[in-house]
């Protein structure tokens, strides 16, 4: 009947297995084209798939390039699994009139929880801890064994401060902890009120002044290597990084120099610039705690996260803007493109 009238059901690649049941909503609305691992789909296989079809279920591996979309020109919608977006060239899916969504806030307080937990497994020498007893080096106990410092009542910084931001401001309170902030814009009200009096302070001063450093700034041209020489130069002695945004946000050779110099106490990273790869330096070295990407990742967060993606993508092929757009000046030429590729029965 959709064909008689020159509609067909949208095609739609999902590159990879999600917790929950989400994906499973769409099976009875659309062509599913389901890459059935975990194990992210190679450049190739993306691109032979991705060109068959009109949306895209995509996760943080797949990088969907300018060069991608040009040979994929039935492509209208990327739904990511992903708050940031780094892995899509945004300039040109607009360009090409393709739709892009995200998934913010479901995540915020998942991605909060690993922070705070990275700070303090940094701060008290957790895992270096953990390995010290796996190594059978724990003889006795020893007045100096393993001294980490406090965590209650220091001053924490925070470099970006929108959902998740707070939400680390928020778990600093149960630890007393005075919170500083920078972004480029002032928290609202409503903002404030969620948190213990943060205080906004240039990045510089933020830098020099707080005990505990956490990143949750977006990548995008202006914060890529936000964090360099010269801003690592002024952070206080004995200070502790913790990165949970996105690796390119800090230089990571001029990180791995503070370390050497002791400039840092410590650092704590879940995010690294060229990911899986992650420097020498830093497997080695003591007082660096590193985890692969995982502060979205419990079984709750990612099956919402996917969730979103897939009410997004059958909003959008429903003929309803969806929320959570990142290129909104975009709906105007999905809804062109997509009259013929519908989704009729939500």
């Amino acid at each position: 009947m959709l064909e008689s009238l020159g509609v067909s059901k949208p095609r739609i690649l999902v590159t990879s297995k999600h917790p929950g049941d989400a994906i499973d909503a769409l099976s009875n609305q659309v062509a599913l084209d389901v890459h059935c691992s975990f194990e992210p789909m190679n450049h190739h296989e993306l691109c032979e798939h991705l060109k068959e079809c009109d949306g895209v279920i995509c996760v943080l591996a797949d990088h969907i390039t300018e060069y991608v979309m040009s040979l994929c020109p039935r492509l209208k919608m990327i739904a990511n699994v992903a708050v940031g977006y780094d892995n899509i060239d945004i300039e040109a899916a607009t360009k090409y009139g393709i739709l892009v969504t995200n998934t913010p806030g479901v995540l915020d307080e998942t991605t909060a929880d690993l922070a705070f937990g990275l700070l303090l497994a940094c701060a008290r020498r957790i895992a270096e801890g953990d390995r010290f007893i796996r190594q059978d080096k724990w003889n006795s106990w020893r007045c100096d064994l393993m001294l980490g410092v406090d965590v209650f009542g220091k001053t924490l910084g925070i470099v970006g401060y929108g959902r998740i931001g707070q939400a680390m401001a928020r778990r600093a309170q149960g630890f007393a902890m005075q919170v500083l902030y920078c972004r480029s814009q002032p928290p609202s009200s409503s903002e404030l009120e969620t948190t213990s009096h943060p205080r906004h302070v240039s990045l510089d001063e933020l830098l020099e002044s707080s005990d505990f450093i956490s990143i949750h700034c977006p990548l995008n041209k202006h914060t890529h290597h936000l964090i360099g020489k010269r801003e690592l130069s002024l952070v206080k002695p004995e200070s502790i990084l913790i990165n949970t945004s996105r690796g390119a946000v800090v230089d990571e050779t001029a990180l791995v120099e503070a370390l050497k110099k002791g400039r840092l106490r410590g650092v704590a990273l879940d995010v690294f610039e060229q990911e899986p790869c992650v420097p020498v330096e830093l497997k080695t070295m003591d007082g660096v705690v590193l985890t692969p990407h995982i502060g979205s990742a419990s079984v709750e967060t990612r099956s919402a996260m996917a969730r979103l993606a897939v009410d997004a993508l059958m909003c959008a092929f429903a003929g309803q803007m969806p929320p959570h757009v990142v290129n909104q000046e975009t709906w105007r030429s999905f809804a062109e493109r997509s009259r013929g590729c519908l989704i009729t029965n939500q």
